[in-house]
């Protein structure tokens, strides 16, 4: 499917909104009485200049008496979630929330919901409960909820990464937006994918992403995207290869953005690893005794 980096124009809706999949046999007016609304509503929540529709279509439905603020944006050519939402002002986790979305997959001309960016968030600017589940661990809660693993822990006084189905936990405030990459951030990081892992597959260049980002979140390196990556121990360490040759200069790829972007807006197959390497050019034996996360590609990550 395609992915979207053009910008496009959001109708805005002063009502809440929900989400309709149109199935075989609905017509405007159907879905219209099924959910108490007029169809001219309809029409212009979603740009529609006539009724027709066709079955697997999503249509926003604005729903009477709401005062969220939200509106309706129409995917373009080159758009991606992490760009959506930074347009609009709200969180990825937001405007997946919003739209029912399970992965960051979007297409072009699929109609999403921007919810209101003074909404609060996943967690309404509130710390909620979760119940754990079997095979749940603390990093996958935290990648859920959009908070760290440390504040989750700081949250429950967890001593351990050990957590058991049943238990409650006491989910934090999600952590603030201001803190957003920016897009000169955004670039570095794709350039560093495009250096390190041009000919890597997909899920391997978003991996390599996460890592950089795993390391912005850990307290034993630089608190951002340009100082984890131009970081430089005892003055003749690079971190990173591309760095020292010059390839991080070069221009990244539209799949190495896309990768990045997709990292930015939460996902990690790289399963919380701080680094990464090709065995088969690597003599480094401190890589090499760190416990393995995955092997994607001609990649091993560790932590």
């Amino acid at each position: 499917m395609a992915l979207a980096i053009v910008l496009a124009f959001a109708s805005p809706v002063s009502l809440a909104s929900q989400m309709h999949t149109v199935r075989q046999g609905d017509t405007l007016y159907k879905i219209s009485q099924a959910y108490g609304v007029s169809v001219s509503s309809i029409k212009q929540v979603n740009g529609l200049t006539s009724d027709v529709i066709y079955p697997g279509q999503t249509l926003v439905i604005p729903t009477s008496g709401g005062s969220q603020g939200g509106s309706a944006y129409t995917v373009r050519s080159g758009d991606t979630l992490y760009l959506i939402a930074q347009r609009h002002g709200v969180s990825v986790s937001a405007l997946k929330s919003a739209n029912g979305l399970s992965s960051d997959v979007i297409y072009v001309g699929q109609t999403l919901v921007i919810p209101s960016s003074n909404g609060g968030g996943q967690n309404g600017g509130q710390s909620s409960v979760h119940t754990v589940r079997s095979g749940e661990s603390l990093y996958k809660i935290a990648q859920t909820y959009g908070v760290s693993v440390a504040s989750l822990k700081q949250a429950n006084n967890l001593k351990s990464d050990d957590i058991y189905p049943g238990q409650k936990l006491t989910i934090p405030k999600k952590e603030s937006p201001g803190s957003a990459p920016s897009q000169s951030d955004r670039d570095l990081l794709a350039r560093l994918v495009q250096a390190e892992a041009g000919a890597e597959p997909y899920t391997g260049k978003v991996a390599v992403a996460a890592t950089v980002l795993n390391r912005v979140r850990s307290s034993a390196y630089p608190n951002t995207i340009p100082g984890v990556i131009y970081q430089v121990i005892d003055g003749k360490y690079y971190q990173y290869e591309p760095v020292l040759n010059g390839t991080i200069n070069r221009p990244a790829g539209s799949e190495a953005l896309k990768a990045t972007d997709a990292a930015l807006g939460g996902w990690d197959p790289s399963l919380g690893a701080i680094g990464f390497y090709n065995p088969a050019k690597t003599t480094n034996q401190w890589v090499r005794s760190r416990p393995v996360t995955v092997r994607i590609g001609n990649h091993v990550f560790f932590k």
